[in-house]
């Protein structure tokens, strides 16, 4: 008798499943075609908007960030129309996820933040991916633009991320906007040495240097005078991409004419040869 119950219950039960099962299952199979049709009209969508960007030359930064705004929201509204779809109350999920957006909100304020900094970047263009740029004590090419971090490649081949937040309200040094820059080199003299000569030698090593740019004209100039030393400035214009070799060249061929002219060179200190 026991055993007939259980049958039964089993049998049941594997009715009332089939039957659910067969009801709910038009609903689930719609459901599944919007979610795969939606997918793939989001990429086609997301693939058509860069397309009408970067045919009417929109800021390849800006074409990025649109388009990363763009895919996020079509997603939400896709998922919204998934869950409608099968049966899911739309009113009652909006409402939870309005609340819980306000408690992530107020537990991301550095997120919000990153993201409008984000967003003033790409409005007023202070750099463009690309520049080299100096910022919160860091020196490196813009690489990428995101919604909340812009990443940057040091000399040395480190990725740095910065906060939009911080890069938005601070000081940015743009190196790459004029498309030159001055170098600004010092070398110290012993006070024995001909300054005239020595000025007349650093000229001449510029002259023979072919990176260097001949307007704005470099100067050569006594910087400071130490109790143990005369500094003296070197200021040649240079291209942004010859920085650092021409810097390098130019301290060790002034260095070696120095020493063939018998001019003596005394080492900078740490604040000077920063």
């Amino acid at each position: 008798m026991g055993k007939l119950l259980y049958t039964n219950a089993i049998k049941n039960y594997s009715e009332g499943f089939m039957k659910a099962l067969l009801e709910y299952s038009p609903k689930l199979i719609s459901a599944l075609v919007i979610l795969i049709v939606g997918l793939y009209a989001i990429r086609f969508i997301n693939r058509l908007a860069k397309k009408i960007m970067i045919k009417r030359n929109l800021d390849p930064t800006l074409s990025k960030f649109l388009a990363d705004i763009l895919i996020w929201v079509l997603r939400v509204l896709l998922f919204v129309t998934f869950i409608s779809k099968l049966g899911i109350e739309t009113s009652s999920f909006v409402a939870i996820l309005g609340a819980a957006g306000l408690a992530v909100g107020l537990s991301l304020q550095g997120s919000l933040s990153n993201f409008a900094g984000g967003m003033l970047i790409i409005l007023f263009k202070p750099f463009r991916v690309g520049d080299t740029i100096e910022a919160q004590g860091v020196i490196g090419t813009v690489t990428e633009i995101q919604i909340f971090v812009t990443k940057l490649l040091t000399a040395n081949n480190q990725t740095i991320f910065i906060p939009n937040a911080n890069l938005s309200n601070g000081i940015i040094t743009n190196y790459s906007i004029s498309g030159i820059r001055r170098l600004d080199l010092v070398f110290s003299l012993s006070y024995d040495s001909d300054i005239k000569l020595a000025k007349e030698t650093v000229l001449q090593v510029i002259q023979n240097h072919d990176k260097i740019l001949k307007s704005p004209e470099p100067i050569v100039l006594v910087k400071d005078l130490t109790d143990s030393a005369v500094h003296l400035a070197i200021r040649p214009w240079i291209k942004n991409e010859d920085f650092g070799v021409v810097s390098s060249d130019i301290l060790e061929n002034c260095k070696s004419a120095f020493e063939e002219k018998g001019i003596a060179t005394k080492p900078l200190s740490r604040e000077l040869s920063k």
